[in-house]
Protein backbone atom coordinates (compact mmCIF):
# COMPACT_ATOMS: atom_id res chain seq x y z
CA UNK A 1 0.00 0.00 0.00
CA UNK A 2 1.37 3.40 -0.97
CA UNK A 3 1.73 6.31 1.45
CA UNK A 4 -1.06 8.12 -0.44
CA UNK A 5 -3.43 5.15 -0.04
CA UNK A 6 -2.53 4.81 3.64
CA UNK A 7 -3.20 8.48 4.28
CA UNK A 8 -6.55 8.28 2.45
CA UNK A 9 -7.72 5.24 4.40
CA UNK A 10 -6.55 6.74 7.67
CA UNK A 11 -8.64 9.87 7.11
CA UNK A 12 -11.68 7.82 6.06
CA UNK A 13 -11.51 5.89 9.33
CA UNK A 14 -11.07 9.08 11.33
CA UNK A 15 -14.21 10.55 9.76
CA UNK A 16 -16.10 7.30 10.31
CA UNK A 17 -15.27 7.30 14.04
CA UNK A 18 -16.41 10.91 14.33
CA UNK A 19 -19.68 10.05 12.57
CA UNK A 20 -20.28 6.94 14.69
CA UNK A 21 -19.62 8.94 17.86
CA UNK A 22 -22.07 11.65 16.79
CA UNK A 23 -24.89 9.41 15.55
CA UNK A 24 -24.46 6.36 17.78
CA UNK A 25 -26.24 3.16 16.75
CA UNK A 26 -28.83 5.10 14.73
CA UNK A 27 -26.82 4.66 11.52
CA UNK A 28 -26.85 1.37 9.66
CA UNK A 29 -23.83 -0.09 7.90
CA UNK A 30 -25.30 1.00 4.56
CA UNK A 31 -25.72 4.58 5.80
CA UNK A 32 -22.19 4.70 7.22
CA UNK A 33 -20.60 3.30 4.08
CA UNK A 34 -22.59 5.69 1.88
CA UNK A 35 -21.42 8.64 3.99
CA UNK A 36 -17.83 7.47 3.41
CA UNK A 37 -18.43 7.05 -0.33
CA UNK A 38 -17.82 3.29 -0.28
CA UNK A 39 -19.72 0.08 -0.77
CA UNK A 40 -20.88 -1.56 2.46
CA UNK A 41 -18.60 -4.57 1.97
CA UNK A 42 -15.50 -2.48 1.25
CA UNK A 43 -16.13 -0.12 4.15
CA UNK A 44 -16.75 -3.00 6.59
CA UNK A 45 -13.54 -4.74 5.50
CA UNK A 46 -11.41 -1.59 5.66
CA UNK A 47 -12.83 -0.46 9.00
CA UNK A 48 -12.36 -3.86 10.63
CA UNK A 49 -8.78 -4.02 9.35
CA UNK A 50 -8.01 -0.62 10.83
CA UNK A 51 -9.92 -0.72 14.15
CA UNK A 52 -9.81 -4.45 14.83
CA UNK A 53 -13.61 -4.63 15.23
CA UNK A 54 -16.64 -4.05 13.03
CA UNK A 55 -18.35 -0.64 12.83
CA UNK A 56 -21.33 -2.14 14.71
CA UNK A 57 -19.07 -3.26 17.55
CA UNK A 58 -17.49 0.17 17.83
CA UNK A 59 -20.97 1.69 17.97
CA UNK A 60 -21.62 -0.49 21.00
CA UNK A 61 -18.35 0.60 22.63
CA UNK A 62 -19.36 4.23 22.12
CA UNK A 63 -22.72 3.78 23.83
CA UNK A 64 -23.22 6.02 26.84
CA UNK A 65 -23.12 3.08 29.24
CA UNK A 66 -19.67 2.00 28.13
CA UNK A 67 -17.85 4.00 30.82
CA UNK A 68 -19.82 2.28 33.58
CA UNK A 69 -19.16 -1.12 32.05
CA UNK A 70 -15.44 -0.35 31.88
CA UNK A 71 -15.39 0.66 35.52
CA UNK A 72 -17.21 -2.54 36.51
CA UNK A 73 -15.23 -4.96 34.36
CA UNK A 74 -11.85 -3.32 33.75
CA UNK A 75 -11.04 -1.29 36.87
CA UNK A 76 -7.33 -1.25 37.67
CA UNK A 77 -6.00 -1.14 41.21
CA UNK A 78 -2.86 0.86 40.69
CA UNK A 79 -1.02 -0.86 43.54
CA UNK A 80 -0.84 -3.98 41.39
CA UNK A 81 -0.48 -2.30 38.00
CA UNK A 82 3.29 -2.11 38.25
CA UNK A 83 5.29 0.27 40.41
CA UNK A 84 7.35 2.85 38.55
CA UNK A 85 9.73 5.56 39.66
CA UNK A 86 10.63 8.93 38.17
CA UNK A 87 13.83 7.42 36.83
CA UNK A 88 12.10 4.43 35.31
CA UNK A 89 9.64 3.65 32.55
CA UNK A 90 5.84 3.70 32.69
CA UNK A 91 3.74 0.82 31.41
CA UNK A 92 1.55 1.81 28.47
CA UNK A 93 -0.38 -0.25 25.91
CA UNK A 94 1.41 -3.31 27.36
CA UNK A 95 4.67 -1.81 26.09
CA UNK A 96 7.33 0.32 27.71
CA UNK A 97 7.33 4.05 27.09
CA UNK A 98 10.54 5.98 27.74
CA UNK A 99 9.99 9.15 29.73
CA UNK A 100 11.58 11.64 32.07
CA UNK A 101 10.34 14.64 34.00
CA UNK A 102 11.57 18.21 34.01
CA UNK A 103 13.06 19.21 37.37
CA UNK A 104 10.99 21.50 39.65
CA UNK A 105 13.51 24.30 39.09
CA UNK A 106 13.25 23.99 35.32
CA UNK A 107 9.46 23.94 35.54
CA UNK A 108 9.46 27.14 37.62
CA UNK A 109 11.28 28.92 34.78
CA UNK A 110 8.19 28.37 32.55
CA UNK A 111 10.19 27.03 29.64
CA UNK A 112 12.82 29.75 29.61
CA UNK A 113 15.76 28.53 27.49
CA UNK A 114 13.74 25.61 26.09
CA UNK A 115 13.13 25.07 22.37
CA UNK A 116 9.83 23.32 21.60
CA UNK A 117 9.15 22.01 18.09
CA UNK A 118 5.56 21.64 16.90
CA UNK A 119 3.43 20.40 14.01
CA UNK A 120 -0.13 19.44 13.10
CA UNK A 121 -0.86 15.76 12.39
CA UNK A 122 -3.89 13.66 11.54
CA UNK A 123 -4.79 11.18 14.27
CA UNK A 124 -7.49 8.54 14.79
CA UNK A 125 -9.30 11.17 16.88
CA UNK A 126 -9.13 14.18 14.60
CA UNK A 127 -6.55 16.86 14.00
CA UNK A 128 -3.81 16.83 16.65
CA UNK A 129 -1.14 19.31 17.64
CA UNK A 130 2.10 17.61 18.72
CA UNK A 131 4.98 19.36 20.48
CA UNK A 132 8.37 18.07 21.52
CA UNK A 133 11.85 18.96 22.69
CA UNK A 134 15.17 17.25 22.06
CA UNK A 135 14.21 14.92 24.95
CA UNK A 136 10.84 13.80 23.62
CA UNK A 137 7.17 14.64 23.09
CA UNK A 138 5.96 17.19 25.62
CA UNK A 139 2.52 18.02 24.25
CA UNK A 140 -0.36 16.43 22.34
CA UNK A 141 -3.66 18.27 21.97
CA UNK A 142 -6.76 17.35 19.97
CA UNK A 143 -8.53 20.09 18.04
CA UNK A 144 -11.75 18.32 16.98
CA UNK A 145 -13.83 19.98 19.70
CA UNK A 146 -11.79 23.01 20.76
CA UNK A 147 -10.55 24.18 17.35
CA UNK A 148 -6.98 24.56 16.07
CA UNK A 149 -6.41 28.11 17.32
CA UNK A 150 -7.56 27.36 20.87
CA UNK A 151 -5.52 24.16 20.97
CA UNK A 152 -2.38 26.02 19.95
CA UNK A 153 -2.97 28.80 22.49
CA UNK A 154 -3.60 26.23 25.22
CA UNK A 155 -0.34 24.33 24.78
CA UNK A 156 1.80 27.42 24.15
CA UNK A 157 0.49 28.97 27.36
CA UNK A 158 1.86 26.05 29.40
CA UNK A 159 5.44 27.18 28.73
CA UNK A 160 5.18 30.91 27.92
CA UNK A 161 8.93 31.60 27.94
CA UNK A 162 9.91 28.77 25.59
CA UNK A 163 10.92 29.29 21.96
CA UNK A 164 8.42 27.57 19.63
CA UNK A 165 9.59 26.34 16.21
CA UNK A 166 7.32 24.78 13.60
CA UNK A 167 9.06 21.57 12.48
CA UNK A 168 6.76 18.58 11.87
CA UNK A 169 9.59 16.55 10.35
CA UNK A 170 11.46 16.70 13.68
CA UNK A 171 8.45 15.01 15.33
CA UNK A 172 7.16 12.77 12.56
CA UNK A 173 8.77 9.43 13.51
CA UNK A 174 7.70 9.81 17.13
CA UNK A 175 4.16 10.64 16.07
CA UNK A 176 3.96 7.69 13.67
CA UNK A 177 4.93 5.31 16.47
CA UNK A 178 2.69 7.01 19.04
CA UNK A 179 -0.47 6.62 16.99
CA UNK A 180 0.26 3.09 15.80
CA UNK A 181 0.41 1.10 19.04
CA UNK A 182 0.01 -2.21 17.19
CA UNK A 183 3.37 -1.69 15.51
CA UNK A 184 5.22 -2.32 18.77
CA UNK A 185 7.22 0.89 18.39
CA UNK A 186 6.09 2.74 21.52
CA UNK A 187 9.44 2.06 23.14
CA UNK A 188 10.81 4.44 20.51
CA UNK A 189 8.58 7.31 21.69
CA UNK A 190 10.29 9.36 24.42
CA UNK A 191 8.04 11.59 26.52
CA UNK A 192 9.27 14.69 28.35
CA UNK A 193 6.94 15.66 31.20
CA UNK A 194 6.81 19.37 31.95
CA UNK A 195 4.75 19.94 35.11
CA UNK A 196 4.71 20.62 38.83
CA UNK A 197 5.80 17.88 41.28
CA UNK A 198 2.15 17.01 42.06
CA UNK A 199 1.25 16.90 38.38
CA UNK A 200 4.20 14.60 37.65
CA UNK A 201 3.04 12.19 40.37
CA UNK A 202 -0.49 12.13 38.96
CA UNK A 203 0.70 11.64 35.37
CA UNK A 204 3.04 8.88 36.54
CA UNK A 205 0.03 7.13 38.11
CA UNK A 206 -1.95 7.50 34.89
CA UNK A 207 0.76 5.64 33.00
CA UNK A 208 0.21 2.63 35.27
CA UNK A 209 -3.27 2.13 33.82
CA UNK A 210 -3.02 -0.43 31.00
CA UNK A 211 -4.70 0.18 27.68
CA UNK A 212 -8.31 -1.04 27.70
CA UNK A 213 -8.62 -0.52 31.46
CA UNK A 214 -9.63 2.43 33.63
CA UNK A 215 -9.24 3.84 37.12
CA UNK A 216 -10.84 6.62 39.17
CA UNK A 217 -9.73 10.03 40.36
CA UNK A 218 -10.03 8.86 43.97
CA UNK A 219 -7.90 5.77 43.29
CA UNK A 220 -5.21 7.96 41.74
CA UNK A 221 -5.34 10.29 44.76
CA UNK A 222 -4.96 7.31 47.09
CA UNK A 223 -2.02 5.75 45.26
CA UNK A 224 0.01 8.99 45.24
CA UNK A 225 -0.54 9.38 48.99
CA UNK A 226 -3.08 12.22 48.78
CA UNK A 227 -6.44 10.45 49.39
CA UNK A 228 -8.26 13.66 50.33
CA UNK A 229 -6.95 15.64 47.39
CA UNK A 230 -9.33 14.23 44.78
CA UNK A 231 -10.18 17.68 43.43
CA UNK A 232 -6.50 18.62 43.07
CA UNK A 233 -5.81 15.29 41.39
CA UNK A 234 -8.68 15.90 38.98
CA UNK A 235 -7.19 19.28 38.11
CA UNK A 236 -3.78 17.69 37.50
CA UNK A 237 -5.35 15.03 35.29
CA UNK A 238 -7.02 17.78 33.28
CA UNK A 239 -3.74 19.66 32.91
CA UNK A 240 -1.94 16.68 31.36
CA UNK A 241 -0.34 18.14 28.23
CA UNK A 242 0.52 14.82 26.56
CA UNK A 243 -2.87 13.36 25.74
CA UNK A 244 -3.08 9.74 24.55
CA UNK A 245 0.47 8.81 25.64
CA UNK A 246 -0.19 9.91 29.23
CA UNK A 247 -3.70 8.42 29.30
CA UNK A 248 -5.81 10.90 31.26
CA UNK A 249 -8.83 9.59 29.33
CA UNK A 250 -8.64 6.40 31.44
CA UNK A 251 -9.59 8.29 34.63
CA UNK A 252 -13.33 8.13 35.47
CA UNK A 253 -15.58 9.16 38.34
CA UNK A 254 -16.42 6.54 40.96
CA UNK A 255 -20.01 6.59 39.70
CA UNK A 256 -18.86 5.45 36.26
CA UNK A 257 -19.37 8.89 34.76
CA UNK A 258 -16.82 10.06 32.23
CA UNK A 259 -15.88 13.13 34.25
CA UNK A 260 -14.27 15.91 32.29
CA UNK A 261 -11.82 15.86 29.42
CA UNK A 262 -9.71 18.82 28.45
CA UNK A 263 -10.15 18.29 24.70
CA UNK A 264 -13.87 17.47 24.79
CA UNK A 265 -15.92 14.50 26.00
CA UNK A 266 -16.61 13.15 22.47
CA UNK A 267 -12.84 12.74 22.07
CA UNK A 268 -12.60 10.94 25.44
CA UNK A 269 -15.37 8.54 24.45
CA UNK A 270 -13.65 7.82 21.15
CA UNK A 271 -10.31 7.19 22.89
CA UNK A 272 -11.85 4.71 25.35
CA UNK A 273 -13.84 2.95 22.65
CA UNK A 274 -10.83 2.63 20.38
CA UNK A 275 -8.68 1.16 23.18
CA UNK A 276 -11.43 -1.28 24.17
CA UNK A 277 -11.67 -2.44 20.58
CA UNK A 278 -7.90 -2.85 20.32
CA UNK A 279 -7.73 -4.73 23.64
CA UNK A 280 -10.33 -7.27 22.54
CA UNK A 281 -9.23 -7.69 18.94
CA UNK A 282 -6.77 -10.48 18.07
CA UNK A 283 -3.17 -9.47 17.54
CA UNK A 284 -2.25 -8.86 13.89
CA UNK A 285 -0.01 -11.45 12.20
CA UNK A 286 3.70 -10.94 12.72
CA UNK A 287 5.22 -8.50 10.30
CA UNK A 288 1.93 -6.74 9.46
CA UNK A 289 1.05 -3.14 10.15
CA UNK A 290 -2.24 -1.30 10.09
CA UNK A 291 -2.60 1.58 7.65
CA UNK A 292 -1.59 4.45 9.89
CA UNK A 293 0.81 6.64 7.93
CA UNK A 294 0.07 9.99 9.51
CA UNK A 295 0.41 13.10 7.45
CA UNK A 296 1.72 16.38 8.77
CA UNK A 297 -0.69 19.20 8.02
Amino acid sequence: MTDMEQGYHFNVMRRAIELIDREGEAMSLDQLSAAMGMSAAHFQRLFTQWAGVSPKRLQQYLALGHAKALLHDHFTTLDTAGAVGLSGSGRLHDLFLRWEAMSPGEYARKGDGLTIYWGWFDSPFGLSLVMGTEKGICGIGFAAETGAEATMEDLVSRWPKAAFVEDPLFLRNWVLAAYDAQSGDLDKVPVYMIGSPLQIKVWEALMRIPSGQVSTYSEIARVIGRPRAVRAVGTAVGRNPVSWLIPCHRALRKTGGLGGYHWGLPVKRALLAYESAQAESPAPPAGTRKPADLTAI
